[in-house]
């Protein structure tokens, strides 16, 4: 496992995977959150949702235009394979699971790939003990 405060010290653009355009999910609240509160570049994804807070929401990591430090995932664990797979195919740095998501094998994947790994940590809740 990774450190996660050095892992957000240490970055300067993430993705969040799974968002939501819905306000009373957590997805919709972090995204909100990082915006208002931080300097991080956001990109979100999600191939139903087509633009949050005035954002263009991307289909696919792929189509995002620029090298992403973190992958935030608001996904099923059953979900979190595919996503570790694109999250290595893109070369993004660290892969985060949010509170409550975790999976041992792909974590496993991304660490020998080179990923920072975070499982079972809202980005939210570290980002606020910097």
């Amino acid at each position: 496992m990774s450190d996660a405060l050095e892992i957000l010290r240490s970055s300067t653009t993430i993705a969040i995977v799974g968002v939501s355009d819905k306000p009373d999910r957590p997805s919709y609240g972090v995204a909100k959150y990082l915006l208002d509160n931080t300097d991080y570049e956001l990109y979100f994804v999600n191939p139903v949702v087509k633009e949050l807070f005035g954002k263009l929401v991307y289909p696919a990591l792929a189509d995002i235009p620029v090298k992403i430090d973190i992958v935030d995932v608001f996904r099923k664990s059953e979900d979190i394979p595919g996503v570790m797979e694109q999250a290595i195919a893109i070369g993004a740095k660290n892969f985060w699971m949010q509170l409550g998501i975790t999976h041992a094998d792909a974590a496993a994947q991304g660490e020998v790939a080179g990923l920072g790994v975070v499982q079972d940590k809202c980005i939210k809740i570290e980002y606020e003990k910097l």
